[in-house]
């Protein structure tokens, strides 16, 4: 149980640590780091339930008392960075949309002349009632169909690229849990292999020491049965010589 509480207290200074790095610069903060955070905090919580369970079987009353505060403590602190962690990722967010909404802004043809009322009638002079639609509209808004289209396809990337980042800021994250379950089983499998080994030993000790105690009973038995005949054979001699 103390291995499971110092592997708390490591990967509980590990996430502080991780958490200060990513609140001094959320918006330029790398997805790598979020991803390392989740799988730490997610790592902290598995750690925190073993170390729970372990608690609740301790037969001193005052050990299990002290391990249930550490429990609570650990979970107090783990609420907290979640919460913490939370907050920063939706600041880096909200930093993200306003960039991107920059760049899309910054991307507009500045010889545009876009009018304050999108209503406006254009200036052109008497535009044909007969023309087709799609032209008085275009006209009226003030801006030719290619710049339109530049508009929609960028847009469509900027679109396009944040759900990517999305994305990969998902798999990157599943990528780390992935390898912190990987790290956990691997731990687990290396106690297990200790406790056979150590069962082995045990095992090996007590078939030698009962070896043993059958040879020493064979011994005893042989010895016992070489008195008996000694002694019947004295009782014949005694009989024998001294009638």
């Amino acid at each position: 149980m103390n291995s499971l509480f110092n592997s708390a207290l490591k990967q509980s200074s590990a996430i502080r640590r991780d958490l200060d790095t990513f609140s001094q610069s959320p918006a330029t903060s790398s997805a790598a780091l979020q991803g390392q955070i989740a799988a730490s905090l997610a790592s902290l919580s598995r750690t925190i339930d073993d170390y729970s369970a372990l608690s609740k079987k301790e037969l001193i009353p005052e050990k299990q008392e002290k391990a249930f505060e550490r429990t609570k403590k650990f979970r107090s602190e783990l609420a907290d960075y979640r919460l913490h962690f939370d907050q920063l990722r939706k600041e880096r967010e909200d930093a993200q949309s306003v960039t991107n909404r920059n760049e899309l802004l910054g991307r507009r043809p500045h010889h545009t002349a876009t009018p304050e009322n999108p209503y406006a009638q254009s200036s052109l002079p008497n535009p044909s009632p007969f023309a087709p639609s799609s032209s008085r509209a275009g006209l009226s808004f003030g801006a030719s169909p290619a710049d339109y289209n530049r508009e929609t396809h960028a847009l469509r990337e900027q679109s396009f690229l944040g759900t990517t980042n999305t994305q990969l800021d998902e798999f990157i994250d599943r990528g780390r849990a992935v390898l912190a379950d990987l790290g956990d089983q691997r731990e687990v499998l290396k106690g297990t292999q200790r406790r056979l080994y150590s069962v082995a030993n045990t095992l090996g000790v007590s078939g030698e020491t009962i070896r043993k105690v059958e040879r020493r009973a064979k011994q005893d038995k042989w010895i016992f049965w070489a008195g008996v005949i000694l002694f019947f054979l004295f009782c014949w001699a005694v009989l024998h010589f001294l009638r």
